[in-house]
């Protein structure tokens, strides 16, 4: 049986908790509730449940709350419930009105609640976020043609700070000595099958020192501390092999070989 909340939940300051003070709205639980809508799929999250029949099941918002923490802070079942039992903020992200001692939940439930809510609500829940993320933002777009347009002045509103930690790691530096020694092998792989269907017309392959050249870059990748001196000569090396690689496959194209064509 599914019930659903008849009164809607307090402010993030309104919280009662058990001793002065009063949650931060700048809390990072605090800004993701705020975010999700939890109210426009209970209605789809109460389908699964009988109208009269059984005991009262927990609300969507818990439901969904206690997964969303499980993953975010990426603990064990029993762990994610003594989390939220202990962190007066979790308890506020799944929808109680007040902090409570007692845990909300079994960390059976869990269970339950992991087949409830499948991969496919779970899509509609980040549409809705992002859908709703983009009509705030051309709201405030217009907002701000508006005032420009009324020839009134917009004030900034405080200081953008980048950080770049979420960038991801594997991306190189575009004069990394790795991508130079990358883009060598590549050219090297190419003269190769161009050299392929002119084996009888070109009796010897074009050198592209392949050993040395590697030999060159593992001296200088696998130091722990290079100086800017021996990796500008390392790149230096690199780059050397490198043209001459795109030389010879200059050179192999105009003398007829493609890559794939047979002899």
């Amino acid at each position: 049986m599914y019930r659903k909340e008849e009164q809607p939940l307090p402010p993030p300051e309104k919280f009662e908790l058990p001793f002065e003070g009063k949650l931060s709205p700048n809390n990072r639980w605090v800004i993701m509730a705020e975010l999700i809508p939890w109210d426009d799929f209970e209605e789809e999250y109460a389908k699964l449940f009988s109208a009269e029949k059984g005991a009262p099941a927990k609300l969507f918002r818990m439901a969904l709350g206690t997964l969303i923490i499980k993953e975010k802070l990426g603990t064990s079942d029993r762990e994610t419930i003594e989390q939220i039992r202990e962190n007066p903020y979790l308890q506020y992200f799944i929808g109680l009105n007040c902090y409570q001692q007692e845990p909300p939940l079994e960390s059976s439930m869990l269970v339950h609640f992991r087949k409830r809510i499948d991969g496919e609500l779970i899509n509609k829940i980040n549409k809705k976020i992002v859908k709703r993320e983009i009509d705030k933002s051309d709201k405030e777009v217009k907002k701000k043609d508006c005032l420009q347009e009324k020839g009134e002045k917009i004030k900034n509103k405080g200081k953008l700070i980048l950080d770049a930690t979420c960038a991801p790691a594997d991306i190189k530096y575009p004069t990394d000595l790795g991508i130079l020694n990358q883009a060598r092998i590549e050219t090297e792989r190419i003269i190769d099958n161009l050299y392929k269907p002119l084996r009888v017309k070109l009796r010897k392959k074009p050198r592209t020192s392949k050993k040395i050249a590697r030999k060159e870059y593992l001296k200088v990748a696998k130091k722990r501390k290079v100086s800017y001196q021996e990796r500008r000569k390392a790149i230096g090396k690199q780059l050397k092999y490198l043209k001459k690689n795109l030389g010879n496959i200059e050179d192999l194209i105009q003398a007829g070989g493609f890559p794939g064509k047979s002899e």
